[in-house]
């Protein structure tokens, strides 16, 4: 094992500047993915879980959403939460109970709700209650996915490290292109931020600034797919 007395942040930035892999780049078509953009986790002051790494988060997000409907290109939100027994949490409710807990976030709750910030279309946009991490685990994502003819995931939301990570896995091993707008996730911490984001970009996946992922969906013509 290598060692290093570089900071997760300051790994991922020279990977970043020094860039030893080739881009896996856009497909023909993407599915532009929100995880858990909910008030659980962006509610900053009202729920300990919540937590911002870039403040204009939730103004990329709208904005890239507003660029794939204009294209008719297909918008997925997905956000957390469980009966009010907890029960449908499995094992991963049985390490805590407190009022912050996971299975504590419970279906039509505050917690579950998705940032009112946020722009979604109730008419056209795709919102999954998933219950674990990736947003492609015992969801309809993946047939979604065929449906629409998607052969590239953009993610944004959250957590870096937990639910953005997984799917980011489970897209590549399905064989989809996954692309992370760098400004669009975020952690509650530093270092796993950091850390992720240097995994996924030198293993699984594109981490690009959100201007480029812009200028992708700008430069989009519905004919292209």
């Amino acid at each position: 094992m290598e060692t290093s007395s570089l900071t997760a942040r300051q790994l991922y930035e020279h990977a970043k500047a020094n860039p030893t892999r080739r881009r896996f780049g856009f497909g023909r078509k993407p599915m532009l993915i929100h995880i858990d953009l909910q008030l659980s986790y962006t509610g900053v002051g009202e729920f300990a879980t919540a937590y911002e790494t870039d403040p204009r988060q939730v103004d990329h997000v709208n904005h890239l959403s507003t660029l794939a409907r204009a294209k008719g290109l297909p918008i997925t939100w997905t956000y957390v939460a469980y009966m009010e027994s907890g029960e449908d949490c499995g094992v991963w409710g049985t390490r805590t109970d407190t009022p912050d807990s996971l299975q504590n976030i419970k279906v039509g709750s505050r917690r579950a709700e998705l940032d009112p910030r946020l722009d979604v279309d109730r008419v056209k946009d795709i919102v999954i209650n998933k219950r674990m991490a990736s947003a492609f685990h015992e969801t309809n994502l993946q047939s979604l996915m065929v449906w629409h003819q998607c052969d590239t995931v953009v993610l944004t939301g959250g957590s870096t490290s937990g639910c953005v990570r997984a799917t980011v896995v489970d897209a590549i091993s399905r064989g989809y292109r996954v692309i992370v707008p760098e400004e669009c996730v975020a952690d509650k911490h530093e270092s796993p931020h950091f850390a992720n984001l240097y995994d996924i970009s030198v293993k699984y996946g594109d981490v690009i600034p959100v201007a480029e992922a812009i200028e992708w969906y700008e430069s989009f013509q519905p004919g292209d797919c």
